[in-house]
C-alpha cells in the first residue's frame, strides 16, 4: 500500500531514532512543567512514591506528554523533533490522521511498556532496575518492528492504521 502523499516513503528507523532523540527535549520541559505544577497543587509537599497520588501524577504526566504528541501530528502530522528530517504521521491513505487513530498511536507506543514496567515490578525479589530494562525491551519492540514489516511500518502503526513517512524535498 503506497502513501498518496506526493513523494513520501516510509521512514526508517534511523529516522524514527532522531526524531524520537530531538522531541525529548520539549517532553522533558513538558514534565517539569507539569510537575511543578503538580507540586504547587499539593502545596509544596513531596508525593509518597507508591501512593494514590504518585500514580495520579503519572497518569497526569503521560496524559501532558500525550497531548504534546497527538496536538502535534494532528495539527501538521509533525512534532519539532520530525520537522527538520521531514518526517510526518499520516492515515492509511496518507491523509491528514484522526484524533481516534493518533490517540491510539500513542497508546499502543506507550502503554504496553508502562504495563511491563509495572506487572515486572510486582514481583517478588526482583532486582530493582529490571523493571526498567524490560519496559525499554517493550518500548523498543514497537519501533524495531519497522525493520521486519514489509511496508515499514512500526507495531503501533499497524495497530492504529496510521504510517510515518519521510517527506522527499521538492
Amino acid at each position: 500500500m503506497t502513501v498518496s502523499i506526493p513523494q513520501a516513503r516510509p521512514a526508517h528507523l534511523g529516522w524514527r531514532l532522531l526524531a524520537l532523540v530531538y522531541d525529548l527535549f520539549p517532553v522533558l520541559a513538558l514534565a517539569f512543567a507539569g510537575s511543578a505544577a503538580m507540586l504547587l497543587v499539593r502545596g509544596g509537599t513531596p508525593v509518597e512514591p507508591g501512593s494514590a497520588g504518585a500514580y495520579g501524577e503519572a497518569v497526569w504526566l503521560w496524559t501532558l506528554c500525550g497531548a504534546y504528541f497527538v496536538i502535534s501530528w494532528q495539527r501538521g502530522g509533525q512534532t519539532l523533533g520530525m520537522r527538520p528530517w521531514r518526517l510526518r504521521v499520516v492515515d492509511a491513505n496518507g491523509q491528514r490522521a484522526g484524533w481516534p487513530a493518533l490517540a491510539t498511536r500513542y497508546a499502543f507506543a506507550t502503554v504496553p511498556a508502562i504495563v511491563g514496567i509495572e506487572l515486572v515490578a510486582l514481583l517478588p525479589g526482583i532486582e530493582r532496575l529490571l523493571p526498567f530494562w524490560i519496559g525499554a525491551a517493550i518500548a523498543a519492540a514497537g519501533p524495531l518492528w519497522s525493520l521486519f514489516d514489509r511496508e515499514g511500518q512500526a507495531l503501533y502503526d499497524r495497530f492504529a492504521g496510521t504510517r510515518f513517512v519521510r517527506l522527499t524535498p521538492p
